[in-house]
C-alpha cells in the first residue's frame, strides 16, 4: 500500500512549492553553470599562458657569440665592452670580425694614450722627465705602427683568406712588441724617478689590457674558429 502511494506521489509538485518558481530557480542554475564554465575556461587559458611563459623563460637563450670570444682572456669585461663599443653593423657572428675590432679598439685607446706625454712635456722641468716623456712619445707611436700593421693584415681582397697560420704569428709578434714599448716607457720613466709614472702607467692601464685580450684571442682563434663552424687556412 505504501509502495503505491509512492508511485502516486511521484513526479507531483510539493504542496507546499510555489509553481511559479520553478522557472526561476532553473535560470539561477543555468546562470550559475553558465558562470562555473566561464571561470573554468579562464582558468584554463590562464594556467596555459603561466605555463608557456615559464618554458619559455627556463629556456636557455642562445649564448652572445662576442661573450663566447671574450671569455678566452684575462680580461673579459674590457674586452666585451671595447669590442661592443665598435660593434655597430655585425654581418655575422665571426670570430675574425670581433678580433677585428679588438684591434681597432688598441689603435684608438693607444691614440688617445700617446697624446698625453706630449701635454706632460710643458708642464715639466725636470731635463731627465722630459727626455723620457720623449722617448715615450717614439715608443707609443712605433707600439700605434706595429698595431696598424696587424690591423692591415685583416684586410684582405675577395677570395683570398682572412686569417692565416702567419697572419696570426705576426699579429703576435706586433701586438707583443707593441706591449713591450709601453713597458719600456714606464720603465724609462721610473728610472727618472719622475712622479709622472703613475699618472702615465694608469693610462697606459686600459690600452695594455685590449692588447692582453687580443693576444689571447689570436691565441684561441682555432678553437674559436671551430666554435663558430669556421675552417682556418
Amino acid at each position: 500500500m505504501e509502495s503505491m502511494n509512492l508511485v502516486k506521489g511521484y513526479g507531483k509538485v510539493n504542496a507546499s512549492e510555489d509553481p511559479s518558481s520553478i522557472p526561476t530557480r532553473r535560470a539561477a542554475h543555468k546562470r550559475r553553470l553558465t558562470i562555473a564554465l566561464s571561470l573554468t575556461l579562464f582558468l584554463t587559458l590562464l594556467i596555459c599562458a603561466l605555463g608557456g611563459a615559464f618554458i619559455h623563460a627556463s629556456t636557455p637563450s642562445s649564448p652572445d657569440p662576442l661573450k663566447i670570444v671574450c671569455a678566452v682572456t684575462q680580461h673579459p669585461g674590457s674586452c666585451f665592452d671595447s669590442i661592443s663599443s665598435l660593434n655597430t653593423n655585425q654581418p655575422k657572428p665571426d670570430p675574425e670580425y670581433f678580433l677585428n675590432l679588438s684591434l681597432q679598439a688598441i689603435v684608438k685607446e693607444l691614440t688617445n694614450v700617446t697624446l698625453l706625454p706630449k701635454a706632460l712635456i710643458s708642464k715639466v722641468n725636470d731635463p731627465g722627465t722630459v727626455s723620457a716623456l720623449k722617448d715615450c712619445i717614439s715608443l707609443f707611436d712605433d707600439a700605434l705602427s706595429q698595431l696598424n700593421e696587424s690591423a692591415e693584415l685583416l684586410n684582405v681582397g675577395p677570395g683570398e683568406s682572412a686569417l692565416t697560420v702567419m697572419k696570426v704569428n705576426n699579429m703576435q709578434t706586433w701586438i707583443s712588441a707593441a706591449m713591450t714599448d709601453q713597458d719600456t716607457c714606464l720603465e724609462g720613466l721610473d728610472e727618472m724617478g719622475s712622479p709622472l709614472v703613475g699618472e702615465v702607467k694608469a693610462r697606459v692601464q686600459n690600452a695594455k689590457e685590449y692588447m692582453s685580450n687580443t693576444l689571447a684571442i689570436l691565441s684561441n682563434m682555432p678553437n674559436l674558429l671551430q666554435k663558430f663552424g669556421v675552417t682556418m687556412h
